[in-house]
C-alpha cells in the first residue's frame, strides 16, 4: 500500500510540474518573464530539471537583464547536460562576462570555440564562414557620411591626425626628384592644413609642409601623434645617417624608427630618435594614451606574434621610457597590426590583415585598453572596403574623424577620407488607455523587448504617455502593464529612416468591471472538467488580482450550452467549477477566499439556445461561461 501512495505522489508530482512548464512556456512566449520563472522555478523544485527548465530559467533571467542569475541557471544546465545548444552557452558567456568573471567566460568561449565551428556568433574564428561579408557590410543602424577630401593628391596622402585647428598627415606629393622604388612615388613627409568649422561644416586650407629643424628629410616621415600640449611631436622615419643617408640591415633592408620633436616658437626642433628602435627591425605608427603617459608603435621585432605587432611603452615623468609590451592576441595575430590610435574614451583603433576582414587590411576597434578581454570588432562598411582602409582618428565625443584607404574611385594611390557617424535612430512613443473607457491610463509600466525577447527598456508613465529611442531596421514588442489589467503588447518593425517617430498606442484591457474579474472565456476538453494550459493561462489573471487584493473574496460560477442532458449539464458545470476553485487555490490563494464554485449547468442561458433549438456554435458558446463574482474586496 506504501508503496502505491509513493508511486502515486511521484505520478501526481510529475503531472504537477509538467502542467507548470507548459503554463510558463506560455508566459515566456509572451514575454511573461516575472510569472514563467516563478512558474519554472516551482516545476524545478516539484523535481523537475530538465534542460528545458534550467535553460528557460537562464533566458527569462537573461532577457529581464538579470546576469547573475542567468549565469547560475546556465551554469546549473552545463553541469547537468553535456550537450547542450550552442545558443545556450553563448549567453552563459555573455552573463559571465556582465558579472565581471572574465576567466570563467574565456574557458567556456575557447571550449565553444572549438565545439562549434559553424556558430554564427564565432565567426572570427572561422574563416571558412562566407556571411560574415554581409555582416560586416550591413550596418543599417549607423548613419555614416564619408568624404574625400579636397586636399588630397595623385600621390598618397594617408594618416590624419588632428590636434587644434590643424590636421596633419603624410603626403607623397613633394617631387624632389626622389622616387620610391616600390610605388614609383616621391617619398613621403609629414604635411599640415588649417581647418575651420562653422556650425560643423569644415573647411580646408591648403597643405604646408611641417616647419621646423629638418624634420622631413629626403625620405620617409609618416605617421605622427602629439601630445596634449601640443608641444611633442612622435612621428615615423626611415632609418637614416648623420649625412641623412639611408641606413640598411644586413640584408640589404632599411628599417623604421620612432622620432619624436618638440615645439619652439612654433618650429619642430629638437629631434631626437627614440631609445628602443633598432637597426634589425622597424618601429613606427606612434599613438598615445589620453593621459600621454603610455606611448603605442608597431614594431616586427623578435618574439611577436605576427609578421608585425601593436606594442606599449610607459612613458616615465622623467621623460625616460618602461620596457616595450606586446598587447598579447587580444589584439595581435600572425598577420600585420598596424596604425594603432586611442580615443578620448581610451577605446583602440587599429587595422589589421589577420583578424576576419573583408580583404587586406580592415580597421578594427578594441576595448582592451579599458580592461576588458573581448575580441576586437571589424568596424564594418563604409569604414571598411576590399581594399587597405587604416589610420583612423576620431573624436568619440563627436563621432567625427578620419581615415585612409586605397579604394577605387579616389584621387590617388591613399586618399584621407572623413567620415561624420551617426547612429540612425527613430521613436517608438504612444499612450496607454483602458480599452474600455479610452481613459488614459496612469502608472502603467511599459517594456521594450528586442527581437532576440530580451528586455532592453523600460519605464514607468506616469501619464500614460512612454517614448523610447531604438535603433533602426530593427524589429521590436512594446509590452504595458498595470495591476488589474490584461497585458497589451504592440510589435513594429523599425524603418531606415533617421529620426522617424512610429506611434504605438497601447489599450489595456481591464480585469475587474462593476463586481466581476472578467477575462476570457476557460476552454475545456469535451465532456471533461480537468484545466488545460490555456485555461491555466487566463486563471493566472484571478490569481494576479487576488494577490494583488489580499482581502478579496470571489465566488465563482460555471454555465454550460443546452446540448446534453440537464442532470449531465448540472453535474459537469459543477465538476468544472470546483476544478477552476482547486486550481486558483493551487496557486497560493487562501480557499477562505473562494466563498462558493457552484455549477449552474443550462439553466441560465442568455439567449434563446434552449433544448431542441437550433443554434449557430458561436450562440453556443456564447452560453458556455464561468463568471468570477467579487463578494468582498
Amino acid at each position: 500500500m506504501k508503496t502505491r501512495l509513493l508511486a502515486f505522489l511521484f505520478i501526481l508530482s510529475c503531472s504537477l510540474s509538467y502542467s507548470q512548464t507548459k503554463l510558463a512556456d506560455k508566459f515566456f512566449k509572451n514575454y511573461g518573464y516575472i510569472k514563467a520563472i516563478e512558474l519554472y522555478e516551482k516545476a524545478y523544485e516539484n523535481g523537475d530539471d530538465s534542460a528545458h527548465v534550467l535553460t528557460r530559467l537562464g533566458d527569462a533571467y537573461y532577457n529581464n537583464s538579470n546576469s547573475e542569475k542567468a549565469a547560475y541557471w546556465y551554469g546549473e544546465a552545463l553541469k547537468a547536460y553535456k550537450k547542450i545548444d550552442a545558443e545556450y552557452v553563448y549567453k552563459y558567456i555573455q552573463s559571465l562576462r556582465s558579472i565581471g568573471n572574465y576567466e570563467e567566460a574565456d574557458k567556456w568561449f575557447k571550449e565553444l570555440s572549438a565545439a562549434q565551428q559553424g556558430d554564427s556568433r564565432l565567426k572570427g574564428y572561422n574563416p571558412d564562414e562566407v556571411d560574415i561579408y554581409d555582416k560586416l557590410t550591413s550596418k543599417n543602424e549607423v548613419i555614416v557620411r564619408i568624404d574625400n577630401l579636397a586636399f588630397n593628391s595623385e600621390n598618397s596622402d594617408f594618416g590624419a591626425y588632428i590636434y587644434d585647428d590643424q590636421l596633419y598627415f603624410a603626403s607623397a606629393r613633394n617631387d624632389n626628384g626622389k622616387v620610391y622604388s616600390w610605388n614609383k612615388e616621391p617619398f613621403l613627409d609629414l604635411y599640415q592644413v588649417a581647418l575651420t568649422d562653422d556650425d560643423g561644416v569644415i573647411s580646408y586650407g591648403t597643405a604646408s609642409e611641417l616647419s621646423g629643424e629638418a624634420v622631413n628629410t629626403e625620405y620617409h616621415e609618416a605617421s605622427v601623434a602629439l601630445t596634449n600640449d601640443g608641444k611633442t611631436l612622435y612621428f615615423t622615419r626611415d632609418n637614416v645617417n648623420k649625412r641623412n643617408r639611408l641606413k640598411y640591415d644586413k640584408k640589404g633592408t632599411t628599417h623604421l624608427k620612432l622620432y619624436k620633436a618638440t615645439l619652439e616658437n612654433d618650429q619642430w626642433t629638437n629631434i631626437v630618435e627614440l631609445p628602443f628602435n633598432d637597426e634589425v627591425f622597424s618601429t613606427g605608427h606612434p599613438a598615445l594614451s589620453p593621459d600621454n603617459k603610455t606611448l603605442y608603435f608597431v614594431s616586427d621585432r623578435e618574439g611577436g606574434l605576427g609578421q608585425s605587432d601593436i606594442y606599449s611603452v610607459s612613458i616615465n615623468d622623467d621623460g625616460s621610457y618602461g620596457t616595450p609590451e606586446n598587447l598579447g592576441e587580444k589584439v595581435n595575430t600572425e598577420g600585420r597590426e598596424m596604425f594603432p590610435f586611442v580615443a578620448k574614451d581610451s577605446t583602440l583603433y587599429f587595422s589589421s590583415d589577420g583578424h576576419l576582414n573583408l580583404g587586406l587590411l580592415d580597421i578594427f576597434r578594441s576595448d582592451i585598453l579599458k580592461g576588458f578581454r573581448t575580441d576586437p570588432e571589424n568596424m564594418g562598411s563604409p569604414y571598411n572596403s576590399g581594399y587597405d582602409d587604416f589610420a583612423y582618428f576620431v573624436n568619440s565625443d563627436t563621432q567625427k574623424g578620419y581615415f585612409s584607404s586605397n579604394r577605387p574611385n579616389g584621387k590617388g594611390s591613399d586618399d584621407i577620407y572623413s567620415f561624420n557617424a551617426q547612429q540612425c535612430k527613430q521613436e517608438i512613443a504612444g499612450t496607454a488607455r483602458d480599452s474600455k473607457s479610452n481613459v488614459t491610463l496612469i502608472n502603467v509600466t511599459i517594456r521594450l523587448i528586442d527581437e532576440t525577447g530580451k528586455v532592453v527598456d523600460e519605464l514607468k508613465s506616469e501619464n500614460g504617455e512612454y517614448t523610447f529611442t531604438v535603433d533602426c531596421n530593427k524589429t521590436y514588442t512594446v509590452v504595458g502593464s498595470k495591476p488589474d489589467y490584461k497585458d497589451d503588447q504592440q510589435s513594429l518593425t523599425t524603418t531606415t529612416d533617421n529620426d522617424k517617430v512610429n506611434t504605438v498606442d497601447l489599450n489595456l484591457e481591464p480585469l475587474i468591471i462593476d463586481n466581476q474579474i472578467v477575462i476570457n472565456p476557460i476552454f475545456f476538453d469535451f465532456d471533461k472538467w480537468n484545466i488545460r494550459t490555456d485555461a491555466q493561462y487566463e486563471l493566472e489573471n484571478i490569481v494576479d488580482v487576488m494577490r494583488k487584493h489580499p482581502t478579496m473574496v470571489i465566488k465563482i460560477e460555471s454555465h454550460t450550452d443546452s446540448r446534453g442532458g440537464d442532470r449531465y449539464n448540472l453535474k459537469l458545470s459543477d465538476r468544472r467549477a470546483k476544478s477552476t476553485r482547486d486550481y486558483i487555490i493551487s496557486r497560493g490563494i487562501d480557499p477562505n477566499r473562494i466563498e462558493s464554485a457552484i455549477g449552474y449547468g443550462e439553466t441560465q442561458l442568455l439567449n434563446k439556445c434552449a433544448n431542441g433549438v437550433k443554434c449557430s456554435e458561436e450562440d453556443h458558446q456564447l452560453n458556455r461561461r464561468s463568471y468570477f463574482y467579487i463578494v468582498n474586496d
